[in-house]
């Protein structure tokens, strides 16, 4: 298949990696011009996966029309906050698009405000196309670097183009790929586990013991559960790769910058630098830590439909600066008694 992937970050230029890897057309379109114009000659994406280089048959390009024409899917892997003007740059190209089959998320966040899901957005943007979506426990660097995982893909679409994708996306041994119909569950899932991987950094950063990150993780898995539900999810798809999976790696992993985010709010145990500044929003704003935003969307969300989410609750206490991440485990443990 041809692929054309909007979007040059760790996850955009791994993926680039691995379809190639797979034998795939790809091409890589950054939202920089020069960012752009740096890996076309430096072949390296110095900024997010510096030691790592790209095949030089994988295209980079910056206006869409060119790669558009060939593409048989068309991978977002954008920041959330920038989904929206993505998508409606590709309203003036979209008839050279003719070869298009899908358009497939990698996006983890959900639009401010609206509270839409990625694909929610590209449909709005983009409407009446077959829409999909890839999540899992998939850290960019071990994927670029050929680690072996799994993820799952979940699609709107018919059966055999939801075959054909999920094929490609596999890689030999390297990538192993699961297919699913539930494409606001794996969305979600994907999306709130940088949440609660926020809290795992805490646990981290407080030095709280292995019993109390596993009690904690626990909790969240079924607070996560509970919310995405609601939310319109299966409630078996939280308990998969795009769930506990991705949360299991994110509340672990040293290169998660949701976690930490955690772990320095906690070894601060402060919500303020020097300067006055949230280090919460400074630190969301400069390693794009998703869950930062994601955090006030879904608390925004438990409070419109009365849905209760006491860690959800707490976590936005202290990105937020309400409370210091110290006094919530106290607001925690203190909870009335109940049935689990």
């Amino acid at each position: 298949m041809n692929f054309c992937i909007f979007g040059a970050g760790a996850w955009g230029t791994a993926m680039s990696i691995v379809l190639h890897r797979g034998g795939h057309s790809v091409t890589l379109v950054p939202r920089r011009l020069e960012h752009a114009t740096a890996l076309a000659t430096t072949r390296i994406n110095t900024t997010y996966l510096p030691d790592i280089p790209l095949h030089e048959d994988i295209q980079i390009a910056f206006e869409p029309r060119p790669p558009l024409m060939e593409a048989d899917a068309v991978i977002f892997a954008c920041p959330s906050p920038a989904l929206r003007a993505t998508a409606a740059s590709l309203h003036s190209v979209l008839d050279t698009a003719r070869r298009v089959r899908i358009f497939i998320s990698l996006v983890k966040g959900l639009e401010q405000h609206t509270l839409l899901r990625p694909l929610q957005v590209i449909a709005s943007e983009l409407p009446n196309h077959t829409l999909g979506v890839l999540s899992g426990p998939t850290n960019a660097a071990e994927i670029a670097r050929a680690l072996p995982a799994a993820a799952i893909f979940a699609s709107n679409g018919d059966e055999t183009t939801t075959q054909l994708v999920q094929k490609a996306l596999s890689t030999d041994s390297l990538l192993r790929v699961y297919r699913s119909t539930d494409t606001a569950g794996v969305e979600l899932g994907g999306i709130l586990k940088n949440i609660y991987a926020i809290g795992a950094g805490i646990c981290d950063g407080l030095q709280l013991g292995s019993n109390a990150k596993a009690s904690y993780l626990t909790r969240a898995i079924y607070e996560m559960t509970h919310l995405g539900v609601a939310a319109g999810g299966k409630a078996e798809t939280f308990l998969g790769l795009s769930g506990v999976g991705d949360l299991i790696a994110t509340a672990h992993g040293k290169w998660s910058r949701n976690r930490a985010l955690g772990e320095r709010l906690a070894q601060t145990d402060n919500t303020n630098t020097q300067g006055g500044e949230p280090i919460a929003d400074d630190f969301a704003a400069r390693h794009t830590a998703e869950g930062y935003r994601a955090t006030a969307c879904f608390m925004e969300f438990a409070n419109k439909h009365q849905i209760s989410a006491p860690i959800l609750k707490e976590i936005h206490n202290i990105l937020y600066g309400v409370l210091k991440p110290s006094e919530t485990i106290s607001n925690l443990m203190r909870r009335s008694l109940k049935q689990e």
